[in-house]
């Protein structure tokens, strides 16, 4: 599916949570180091759910990475005999990712991001929309609809059992105390 090259190029893993978008970026990231090309991996400093600095998915597979307050830290890090970065949950970045995504694609490097392409309400989420447009490649994964079974696209924030308000904060970190996959139909947010 994807070539060998001297290129860089921007590949994007994105759907709700729970969906496995960080299970794939860790495989994805694991066939690359098996292939011996150096790796460098980035996470955002403020998500420490499940580890400080490793990248770690809701199933437990985790590979080392890097935790940066913004997407300069990652420009700053990346050295020039790395071949792939990869950076998961992309959506935590500010907009000026897309830039420094572009930015290692263009010196050469194949770029592997995760992120949640929706809020809690059902909007794009940050950078990630953006990252989808300018990306060679995207995958978009679907979870399993808690309520009624069906592909979850997604993702359910519930406050004390109950819907989340369209007027919340857009970024909260949680996992499955907070946070679930729904489909379209199930998804809620109290307006």
């Amino acid at each position: 599916m994807y070539k060998i090259s001297n290129s860089g190029w921007i590949e994007i893993i994105v759907g709700p949570m729970y969906c496995g978008k960080s299970e794939e970026l860790i495989r994805r990231l694991r066939r690359v180091r098996i292939a011996r090309q150096k790796t460098q991996v980035f996470k955002p400093a403020l998500d420490d759910r499940y580890d400080k600095s490793n990248i770690v998915s809701h199933s437990g597979d985790s590979i080392e990475a890097l935790a940066v307050d913004h997407p300069e830290g990652i420009l700053q890090r990346v050295g020039e005999e790395t071949k792939v970065v990869g950076i998961d949950e992309a959506q935590f970045f500010h907009q000026r990712l897309v830039s420094a995504a572009e930015e290692l694609a263009d010196r050469g490097k194949r770029v592997i991001l995760a992120g949640l392409d929706r809020d809690f309400r059902g909007e794009p989420f940050g950078p990630v929309p953006d990252l989808m447009a300018r990306a060679e490649y995207i995958d978009k994964l679907h979870a399993i609809c808690v309520n009624c079974g069906e592909p979850a696209t997604r993702t359910q924030r519930l406050l004390d059992g109950e819907p989340a308000s369209y007027d919340d904060p857009v970024i909260m970190v949680g996992a499955e105390e907070v946070y679930e996959a729904r489909c379209r139909h199930c998804h809620e947010v109290k307006k």
